[in-house]
């Protein structure tokens, strides 16, 4: 099914945003090429699992065509990473009658939260959340692909309360 995707991207400041999370999900992403488009294969719970093709456009837009296939045929495509897989919890937030994904990373990125919300255009502006930090949209190093190809190594933390879990 196609779609187009645009999304503003946030680091998170602070856990404030949990007394507003709903219901979450742990993932476990990786892409299949090194392409400019990106083929991402994810894996939700262990239960459920999509192939996303996702084409970059003008702007913040992208196309994208999401496919659910089956779990198995997932945690096989999940072998064939470019890369390494991206592992994070995603908590659904309602913030002034919008949903925030918050991505808490585990594995290589652990310490790193990012919220993000799709707009339905670029010139759409989201009431922001105090707990948001600074805004990383459109910073390739904020970018899952970006992260799953980078060094398996640990990502330096820095202290800045903004910059607290920057890679």
């Amino acid at each position: 099914m196609k779609a187009i995707e645009i999304e503003r991207k946030f680091l998170v400041r602070n856990d404030s945003w949990r007394d507003c999370a709903g219901m979450s999900h742990v993932l476990q992403q990786a892409y299949l090429s090194r392409d400019k488009n990106s083929v991402r294969v994810r894996l939700i719970d262990g239960r459920s699992a999509c192939l996303t093709i996702k084409f970059h456009t003008a702007g913040l837009a992208k196309d994208e065509y999401e496919y659910e296939i089956p779990v198995e045929e997932a945690r096989d495509l999940l072998l064939h990473a470019t890369g390494h897989v991206i592992e994070k919890t995603r908590y659904r937030v309602l913030y002034e009658g919008r949903n925030w994904d918050v991505d808490v990373f585990a594995g290589v990125y652990e310490g790193l939260t990012l919220a993000e919300i799709e707009i339905a255009s670029e010139d759409d502006l989201p009431a922001l959340p105090k707990w948001l930090g600074r805004e990383v949209t459109g910073n390739k190093r904020y970018s899952n692909r970006a992260m799953a190809v980078a060094s398996c190594s640990r990502p330096r933390m820095h202290g800045a309360v903004d910059d607290r879990a920057a890679l």
